[in-house]
């Protein structure tokens, strides 16, 4: 067996174990911080998400001010993870598609990934792609990007043995004048990670391969 096919078989070990190492973390260890050199390995597997066309229609807020996560957590109803987190990351999607389009212009012109003209082109025929959608279609379709970034996310967390504990269950209203969020964005998602306090006391629930996969030959 060759090198690489040995390594990518101890990798895809690796992985799989780690997706059975984490689960949803509910209280975190307040004494333990995430080390900036695993921070900024989460911080860059969502920079390097996948997203539809590429566009990348979301900013996302890494908090670890105690203020800050206490006031987010009064509008989580009162989850302790939001506040006992080392950090709190806020996914939130983008909806001004027009600015979107035209950054992304920017960031191909100064990439110089492809020609002026053809960059034209790109950007204009997505605009019309986006002016026969509604403002919710847009808002849903970026939103859906946020939970790519969260997949990524939380993956990277596992590999580098970070708990975390991804969340709908906040007002994101509120959140989002807690942050004072420019025009055109919106939180949807948390994701706090630290450190468990303590391990969980019952194995991973899930379905069997036969309930979730239909393979047709």
């Amino acid at each position: 067996m060759s090198n690489y096919c040995y390594n990518t078989l101890i990798m895809i070990k690796t992985f799989l174990t780690q997706l059975n190492w984490r689960f949803a973390t509910k209280i975190f260890d307040t004494d333990r911080k995430v080390e900036k050199k695993e921070l900024d390995q989460i911080i860059e597997a969502i920079r390097m998400t996948p997203t539809s066309m590429g566009l990348q229609t979301f900013h996302t807020y890494v908090i670890s001010d105690q203020k800050t996560k206490d006031l987010i957590e009064e509008e989580s109803y009162g989850q302790k993870q939001v506040s006992s987190a080392s950090h709190l990351i806020v996914f939130c999607y983008r909806t001004d598609i027009d600015q979107a389009l035209d950054d992304y212009a920017k960031l191909l012109k100064t990439e110089k990934l492809m020609e002026k003209t053809k960059i034209s082109t790109v950007v204009s025929s997505r605009k019309e792609y986006f002016s026969s959608k509604t403002a919710e279609q847009i808002s849903e379709w970026s939103a859906r990007q946020m939970y790519i970034a969260l997949g990524f996310a939380m993956a990277a967390c596992a590999e580098l043995e970070v708990d975390s504990c991804p969340m709908e269950g906040f007002n994101p209203k509120e959140v989002d004048k807690i942050l004072d969020l420019p025009k055109g964005m919106h939180s949807v998602l948390l994701l706090p990670i630290g450190y468990r306090i303590e391990d969980p006391t019952r194995k991973k629930i899930r379905f069997n391969k036969e309930d979730l996969f239909t393979f047709i030959k």
